[in-house]
């Protein structure tokens, strides 16, 4: 569209007057919106056939001033360096649709389908939304999209698990737009992480892992594929640490605010130092899509997972042959410890190594090796970065007493789940149960009392008592009946407990539980 000028002097006389009164006016308006907003920032001078506006000398020294100024930061000079070394990849398999909503979250740890009720993972072909779960022309393949990045020269990579589970050909594309097809040389479920080796070069550029943690509030790049778009890179900040999503016993996620959709996944959080602190793996979203909230492996993890890799292909982890939980206030109350610290044991694996060396149920491990065990969570994680057939030596609240026991890790057996008949049982008054000797009731193994019955209204509810858990011990004390239970009830009562702690196996796993004593 042309902007065609009018020329005054072909208007008639009136005219001409009308149209200089309504410019003189209009200049006027401007000056005054001008003044108002405290700018003196425009001038105006003389044109044939009207007025004009320019800069004046004002303007230019607005500018110049703004010049003169510190500039904010930005993240352009460490962009530049990192992003090279950051691929997109892209899978394909075998349609799985059939079975994909029987493990769209298989080995998250996660009942039912968490990632579509709280967590939802991004970029793995199973759990891929319609827009990136693409079904190739007749063959049955079908395509997922993810992240990773290179960390060395000769092409291995680091992705995450869900990417290229299950994979038939995997493919990536670096920065500078080439495909490449790779191979998966280890996954590993637990943490969520994979190595794949990129064929066909020998010289990509590779980011470094950083050898400390990022403290909450340090800033952070994270680069990656999500919807496809290739090279992506937003900005946020460390929001927390040590974040347990409920993936699995090693979960310690860092939390970040920088925005990550699906398809970030297996890329990389850069540092400002442009070191790798974590690998994008999941986010908290109701709706799919980035509201803040994503979480990383923290890259410890990933040195230490990507090195068994790259060495075996697999990752071994030691075990201590105990069931743990964490010790909560309620708990310390009832076993005289002054801080709610370290991890209870509530049974030991028989013929497990915790076991042959002396751990009993109700010690709690306080230190590994002298490193102080701040929970059960951090136990798992110390003993999981161990591996099979190492000794340690740990610190044991043993009976009230600091005790040291050494042994040498091995591995988990497994144990068997109880069923209780509900018709059966007698009451338990003051904690609204309903128990039998776990010897009359089929499944419940020998030793114990099982839960046939639970008041919904009572503290033993609260506590998440169930119809089939079998209480083993009632204030330190081995039950067999329902007398030994409220025999051991009076005793903590004698005793001026508010609380009592119960020994409780619970399907194939035992824990203790605090459970609070009624008045009366």
């Amino acid at each position: 569209m042309t902007n065609h000028r009018s020329d005054p002097s072909s208007f008639p006389h009136h005219s001409r007057a009308r149209v200089s009164l309504f410019s003189a006016r209009k200049l006027a308006l401007m000056a005054s919106v001008v003044a108002g907003l405290g700018v003196a920032a425009f001038g105006m001078e003389s044109l044939p056939g009207g007025f004009g506006i320019i800069s004046s000398p004002a303007h230019a020294q607005v500018n110049s001033d703004v010049s003169n100024l510190a500039q904010p930061t930005g993240f352009a000079d460490i962009v530049q360096r990192v992003k090279p070394s950051v691929i997109s990849v892209k899978v394909t398999m075998e349609d799985k649709a059939a079975d994909a909503s029987d493990r769209s979250d298989a080995g998250s740890g996660q009942a039912g389908p968490p990632m579509e009720r709280f967590f939802r993972q991004f970029g793995g072909p199973e759990g891929a939304p319609p827009g990136m779960r693409n079904h190739q022309g007749g063959h049955g393949a079908m395509m997922g999209q993810g992240s990773g990045f290179f960390i060395s020269p000769d092409g291995y990579a680091v992705t995450n698990n869900h990417v290229v589970d299950g994979a038939d050909k995997v493919e990536v594309t670096t920065d500078d737009g080439k495909t490449y097809t790779a191979k998966v040389i280890g996954t590993d479920k637990r943490t969520d992480l994979a190595l794949i080796k990129v064929e066909g070069g020998t010289d990509f550029p590779f980011a470094k892992l950083a050898a400390g943690k990022p403290r909450i509030g340090d800033w952070v790049l994270a680069v990656g594929n999500p919807f496809g778009l290739g090279g992506t890179v937003t900005a946020g900040i460390v929001s927390a640490s040590g974040r347990d999503i409920g993936n699995g016993p090693y979960d310690d996620f860092i939390q970040i605010d920088a925005p990550v959709n699906k398809g970030n996944s297996g890329g990389p959080a850069f540092n400002m130092q442009g070191e790798v602190v974590g690998v994008n793996t999941a986010i908290y979203s109701p709706s799919g899509g980035s509201v803040g909230i994503a979480f990383s492996i923290p890259a410890s993890t990933v040195t230490t997972v990507i090195a068994q890799l790259k060495d075996k292909g697999t990752v071994s982890r030691g075990w201590i042959g105990v069931q743990i939980q964490p010790v909560t206030q309620d708990i310390a109350d009832s076993l005289g410890l002054k801080k709610a610290e370290g991890a209870l044991v509530s049974e030991p694996q028989a013929n497990g190594p915790a076991a042959k060396a002396g751990i009993e149920p109700g010690d709690v491990i306080t230190s590994v090796n002298g490193e102080t065990v701040k929970d059960a969570r951090e136990l798992a994680r110390t003993i999981g970065s161990l591996a099979p057939g190492d000794a340690i030596k740990l610190n044991v609240l043993h009976q009230g007493k600091d005790e040291a026991v050494n042994l040498t890790l091995g591995r988990l057996p497994a144990t068997q789940e109880a069923n209780a008949d509900p018709s059966s049982g007698s009451d338990v008054p003051r904690l609204g149960l309903r128990v039998a000797p776990a010897s009359s009731v089929a499944g419940a193994g020998k030793n114990g009392v099982v839960v046939t019955g639970v008041d919904p209204k009572s503290a033993a509810a609260e506590r998440g008592f169930r119809e089939g858990d079998v209480i083993l011990e009632v204030a330190g004390k081995s039950v067999a009946n329902p007398g030994d239970v409220r025999d051991a009830i009076k005793s903590a009562r004698a005793g001026n407990k508010n609380s009592v702690l119960m020994r409780v196996r619970s399907g194939d796993s035992s824990h203790y539980v605090a459970v609070p004593l009624a008045n009366g």
